[in-house]
């Protein structure tokens, strides 16, 4: 009989904006429950994905890209991220390997100065750098912060990822499980469609919209023979023009957007989808707090 006790707690992933957190999440997750892009601050909301094994349960949360804000949504997000770092057992700060140091890196560590959590460096992206290169930034990081454990890891080819698993456990406490076992996330299926819907949209019109977008789940209803799920869902952008770039010419980019969200929100499902979708215009959404609540950027909640 295994009289080992059982370790449990949460542990937040932090850093500049697109230095991998999400994927990383998704990678140790085993499904895609943040969504990936290669624009720079696309989490929004504190994305809490559980891992389980027979004896620990980590709770992980990928927090918004740490950077300077220019609206009310930038002042949400910071004030997520910054907040995590009181509520956990221990703090991943993610750098990438490729990038190196950088203004917002300073920024991050003189936060992690006022808190008394853990801290390990992730070093990620190591895939794409020399060996080499390696050794003078973590001697850099080394030499401005003390963190508890450096480890470079790949999170999209997954080297050193069950390394880092492994001495996050270390550092757990003893602790009850707070989730199933096979619960992957606390978010609402609504919350993750959304996100996936939102993906698309990132991914199908680059450089033209980036973070003016926001995705409402108007309606979610499994027909009554339970074959197929029936999601309606609003992507509200701020101005006209950017309307006519989500829709594209003769609605070809909100066909596309819809193609390729439907294949991952019935993996997610594992139902059949009928997926519609509009696009609302709302002035300035992103500095108008009602409308923050609307879309789920609640103060209150951290």
């Amino acid at each position: 009989m295994n009289n080992q006790a059982f370790k449990s707690g949460f542990v937040s992933i932090i850093g500049r904006p697109n230095v991998g957190k999400s994927t990383f999440l998704n990678r140790v997750i085993g499904q895609k429950i943040a969504i990936m892009s290669d624009k720079p601050q696309t989490t929004r909301n504190k994305i809490q994905g559980v891992y389980t094994e027979n004896d620990s349960q980590i709770i992980f949360i990928d927090t918004p890209g740490i950077h300077k804000p220019k609206h009310k949504l930038g002042d949400f997000m910071m004030k997520v991220a910054q907040n995590t770092l009181k509520e956990v057992d221990l703090v991943l700060f993610m750098i990438n390997a490729v990038e190196g140091y950088g203004r917002g890196d300073e920024f991050i560590i003189e936060r992690l100065k006022e808190t008394k959590t853990p801290v390990f460096l992730v070093v990620n992206k190591i895939d794409e750098v020399h060996p080499d290169e390696l050794f003078p930034l973590i001697d850099h990081y080394k030499s401005l912060f003390p963190f508890k454990q450096i480890i470079p890891i790949s999170a999209l080819q997954g080297n050193n990822v069950g390394t880092l698993l492994d001495l996050i456990k270390e550092f757990l406490p003893e602790g009850p499980q707070y989730y199933p076992a096979d619960q992957v996330t606390d978010h609402p299926e609504r919350f993750i469609v959304s996100e996936l819907i939102r993906e698309k949209v990132l991914h199908l019109t680059r450089e033209e919209v980036p973070h003016s977008i926001a995705v409402a789940i108007d309606s979610m209803k499994r027909r009554p023979n339970g074959d197929i799920i029936d999601v309606q869902a609003t992507i509200v952008v701020e101005r006209d023009s950017q309307k006519g770039i989500v829709i594209g010419k003769q609605g070809k980019v909100l066909k596309e957007v819809g193609q390729r969200a439907r294949v991952d929100i019935e993996a997610l499902l594992g139902s059949k989808v009928f997926l519609e979708l509009w696009v609302k215009v709302q002035k300035d959404w992103r500095n108008k707090q009602s409308q923050l609540r609307d879309f789920g950027f609640r103060e209150d909640e951290y």
